[in-house]
């Protein structure tokens, strides 16, 4: 493959491209991302039969390839993920979150929505606490909804299959032994931790996936890429599917504040955020739920 060109027609083609993973998903690349683009684009520029990055920008304005546009969009977007990442958020959510929940829910229900969740290994983390800590939650109705706009990660999410090096990135071993099989020279995730996750390709800007209300919110490293704008409507959408005792968690370099005012820092659990869903009304009487 030709080296990248240099000037006027680089940057040409990579605002073309970056505008479509921005018209699609939502999502600003980084200048740091930006300058990989090449990298991550050359297996599609492969598959396509084309000469280089130009060749494909000029095929996304003037073709309307529908399975090229996916491929770049799917290249593009950062699916970074790793079993138990933040070890100490899943120590709180297992330690503080879920017996606070289970405290709260008269109904044995618990829904839990994984938001942005690339090639699954965030939701298959918190399947994997619950069904070690199975005797809590016997009698309870689990449901576990994990989405992203990457057809490619929710494909290789709900498959279940997993590299050796994608499990020994925060997976014990014992946890590997216990609920994955050898598939090849790779692992897959049980058919019991699979059964557990409805794996859904959605859009968090025109989302079909989620329905009702959420126990437990999980948006991590979701909102960096986002301009402020489409940030403030991504928690309007989380707050729109939260109650009054729901916890959102977020990344570590992400927070709620100056983002709008649907949701306020959790009371009880550092780093979450609570729905600012119950306000007095005018009259300083009644509470109603205004989110």
């Amino acid at each position: 493959m030709a080296p990248l060109p240099d000037g006027v027609a680089w940057q040409g083609a990579a605002r073309i491209l970056s505008g479509l993973l921005e018209a699609r998903t939502g999502q600003i690349l980084s200048e740091g991302r930006a300058w990989r683009m090449e990298t991550a684009l050359r297996p599609v520029i492969r598959t396509h039969n084309l000469r280089d990055i130009d060749d494909l920008a000029a095929q996304v304005v003037g073709k309307r390839n529908a399975a090229l546009e996916e491929d770049v969009v799917n290249a593009l977007l950062n699916n970074e993920s790793s079993f138990f990442r933040d070890l100490q958020v899943f120590d709180m959510v297992h330690r503080q979150i879920l017996p606070h929940i289970q405290q709260e829910r008269s109904d044995r229900t618990l829904r839990i929505w994984s938001a942005g969740c690339s090639t699954g290994q965030e939701a298959y983390s918190l399947a994997i606490r619950m069904r070690n800590d199975a005797a809590r939650w016997q009698g309870w109705r689990i449901e576990i909804l994990a989405t992203d706009i990457s057809t490619a990660a929710i494909d290789q999410a709900r498959s279940g299959v997993f590299s050796q090096m994608d499990v020994q990135r925060g997976l014990s071993v014992g946890d590997l032994l216990k609920w994955f099989e050898p598939h090849g020279d790779d692992w897959r995730a049980s058919a019991e931790l699979r059964r557990m996750i409805d794996f859904r390709r959605d859009n968090l800007f025109d989302p079909r996936a989620p329905s009702g209300e959420y126990d437990l919110l999980l948006c991590r490293n979701v909102l960096l890429y986002f301009t402020p704008e489409r940030r403030q409507a991504v928690l309007h959408l989380l707050a729109r599917h939260s109650h009054a005792n729901s916890v959102l968690l977020l990344g570590a370099g992400e927070t709620v504040i100056g983002q709008g005012d649907d949701f306020v820092p959790h009371a009880e659990f550092r780093g979450g955020y609570a729905c600012k869903a119950l306000q007095p009304d005018c009259a300083g009487g009644a509470i109603r739920r205004v989110c």
